[in-house]
Order: C-alpha cells, then structure tokens, then sequence
C-alpha cells in the first residue's frame, strides 16, 4: 500500500477545487471540508445534514478512535454549508451518491483522486490527502505540532510530523542545503 501525501502547493489546491467546482457542487463540497476539517473520510462520509447545518462547531464521535472531537465550522465553509443544505432534511446524508444513498470511500477516493489528477498533480493522492492537507497547511501557519498532535490525536508529535510529510520534507531540505 502507497502511503498518501499532502497537497503542499496553494495552487494546487485551487485547481483541484476550480475543477471540482466545474464537476458539481457535492464533490467540490467533499474536497474543502475534507481540507478544512482534517477529519477522516470514515467520519466527513459519517456526517448528515443535521450534523451541520446552522452549526457554529461540528461534533462527532470519531469512528477510528472512539474518542469524542468538536471543532468550529470555520468561515469558508459556513456559507458552502448553508448554500449546499438548503431544501435537504436533517436526517439525510450529507453526501449522497446519484442513486439517493450515503456516498462510500471507494466514491470518495475517485472522486478526490480523479480531481487531482485533473488538476495536474502527481502526488500519491487518495482520500486521506485532505486530512493530511489540512495537517501540512495548519503546521506550516501555526507551527504548532503539539496542537496538531492534539487535533489529530496523535501518541506523538513524531507520529504527527512523519504523518504530514514534515520530516521527510526536513531531510530532503537538510540533503539538499548540505554541499562540501
């Protein structure tokens, strides 16, 4: 199994979201919650309408861990949230396929895979690159790995920092930068 990576580039990330945005508004939604929520595909594809719609803060029980996790919406997604909602009832899916049912990892993974490469990128890309965009993105503003290590719920800041591609970034820099 290919270990995913971030999407380290700004611009990548707005054409992946520029040709999702062209595909329909649910795969678009899918791709910006995921890269601005840092949860797992197992619980963004766990989500009803209820769960967010007029929410200030998203509250699940995550399915890996068990553990209780409450988050704010923050404000790109507040307005997407209410726009994709509207019409729908609290106990449907969030994201549902085009025969009516909750959408599955397999469709997520085409979705956020297909998109990528669309957009020209080569990365190894799967469901989890969102998650860990969001990661990547969030460690290089705030520079915060115990916080993000709290965000994820990680053991370690080591697991957190080899989980965002942090450390081989390190080594790649340090090879790179280290000429006799």
């Amino acid at each position: 199994m290919t270990t995913v990576e971030p999407i380290r580039n700004k611009k990548d990330i707005e054409k992946v979201e520029k040709y999702l945005l062209k595909q329909n508004k649910r795969d678009y939604m899918l791709f910006v919650m995921g890269i601005n929520c840092g949860l797992r595909i197992s619980d963004i594809l766990a989500l009803d309408v209820g769960d967010v719609r007029n929410k200030t803060y998203i509250q699940i029980v995550e399915k890996k861990t068990g553990k209780f996790k409450k988050f704010p919406i923050n404000s790109k997604l507040k307005p997407l949230i209410a726009d994709f909602v509207k019409g729908r009832r609290d106990k449907e899916p969030l994201f549902l396929s085009h025969w009516g049912n909750r959408i599955n990892r397999i469709n997520a993974y085409y979705i956020i895979r297909d998109a990528c490469a669309s957009a020209g990128l080569d990365e190894n890309i799967g469901t989890h690159t969102m998650r860990k965009t969001f990661g990547y993105h969030h460690y290089k503003k705030y520079n915060n790995i115990a916080l993000l290590q709290r965000i994820f719920n990680h053991s370690s800041p080591q697991i957190t920092l080899r989980y965002i591609c942090i450390e081989q970034d390190e080594i790649d820099d340090s090879y790179n930068n280290f000429i006799l």
